[in-house]
This record gives C-alpha cells, sequence and structure tokens, in this order.
C-alpha cells in the first residue's frame, strides 16, 4: 500500500484559470452528495480533517485540488443529487465539472463513490456512463461498507454490476472509512492509475 507521507490543501477553484499548472497526475472523487466522499479521502490521506466533512449534502461549492506526497492530486468534484441550492448554482457546477473532467490533460481517472446500500440511482448511471463516453478510466467504490453486512455484500455487489454494466474487473471495491476496511485494495487500484505511463 501506497504510504503518504504528506497531504496538503492546495487551493479551491470556481473556474479553470485556477487550477494547477504543475503537470502532476490527478485523480478525482466524485459520487451522489452525503455518500461519505470526504471521509473516504481523509482515510486514504491518513489524515482525520483535512478534507472538511459535512452533515450538509452539497457543501463542497468548489474544486478542491489536495497535494500529496508532492507528487499527484487528489481532487474533490462537488456531490450531485442532493444540493440544496439555486439552480444557476447548480448549473455553475455542472459546467465547473464538465471543464475540469473534459479538458485536464492531467487527469488519470475518477473514484466514482457509489452507496452499497440500494442500487445505483439514476444520477450515478448517469456519471458512469459520461465517464465511459469520454474515454476517463473509473474505479467504483462503495463506500460506508461497515453498514453492509457479509450476507448483503454479494446482492449488493451485482445490483451494482449489472445496473451500470460493469465487467468482473470494474466490479466496486467496498470500503469503510471508519474501519478501515478495503483502503489497501484501493490504494492499489490508485497505485496503477497514478503510475507513469509505459513507453512503448
Amino acid at each position: 500500500m501506497v504510504t503518504v507521507h504528506e497531504a496538503v490543501f492546495l487551493r479551491a477553484c470556481v473556474q479553470p484559470a485556477g487550477f494547477p499548472t504543475t503537470g502532476f497526475p490527478e485523480v478525482a472523487f466524485v459520487g451522489r452528495s452525503n455518500v461519505g466522499k470526504s471521509s473516504l479521502m481523509n482515510l486514504l490521506l491518513g489524515r482525520k480533517d483535512l478534507v472538511k466533512v459535512s452533515r450538509t449534502p452539497g457543501k463542497t461549492q468548489t474544486i478542491n485540488f489536495f497535494e500529496v506526497n508532492a507528487r499527484w492530486y487528489f481532487v474533490d468534484l462537488p456531490g450531485y443529487g442532493f444540493a440544496r441550492v439555486p439552480l444557476t448554482v447548480q448549473v455553475g457546477w455542472k459546467n465547473l465539472i464538465e471543464a475540469y473532467l473534459t479538458q485536464r490533460t492531467a487527469l488519470r481517472g475518477v473514484v466514482l463513490l457509489l452507496d452499497p446500500r440500494r442500487p445505483p440511482t439514476e444520477l450515478d448511471c448517469q456519471m458512469g456512463d459520461w465517464l465511459d463516453a469520454i474515454g476517463i478510466p473509473v474505479i467504483y467504490v462503495a463506500t460506508k461498507s461497515d453498514q453492509v453486512s457479509r450476507a448483503q455484500r454479494l446482492p449488493s455487489q451485482r445490483a451494482i454490476v449489472e445496473t451500470l454494466g460493469l465487467t468482473a474487473d470494474e466490479a466496486p471495491c467496498f470500503v469503510s472509512a471508519k474501519t478501515g476496511e478495503g483502503k489497501a485494495e484501493l490504494w492499489k487500484r490508485l497505485d496503477r492509475l497514478l503510475q507513469p505511463p509505459r513507453l512503448p
């Protein structure tokens, strides 16, 4: 498993002009509001409160960059689905996220978070389909795995795979920010994304 020696908040961006220009490889995290994105990122980074956790869905309204080991960026995208904000703000988020995902050459992949206690929502399916259509690699993660019994795991995984049309290799890993379950497996997948591409 990757060891995180240093993780720092770099900046919050409200427009593409503010995105970092170092060229560090990036992995973005996205999911429905209140799916546990901030807690998952803190687990991976080994920091308790680096990524701010809020009980208010839709709290993240900017694209937030975190520098990891002075080598990569973890990028926190605004959540979707529950945000109680004006329509004009939601449109602004959509445009900002689309600009990031379609124009960011340093982006190596996206971690798409899902709630294993229920089938993927229409918005989850739309996000997965869109990322696939624009050719961005996706790591699917079922969060809050401590709230799903062992007996529920296989049906939950099957529902996710079938609803999203995933291959066996794309099946989600179950991760709990509370117990640390799945952290090592997720880091293995992230490490593969973040490695320099092999030369022909």
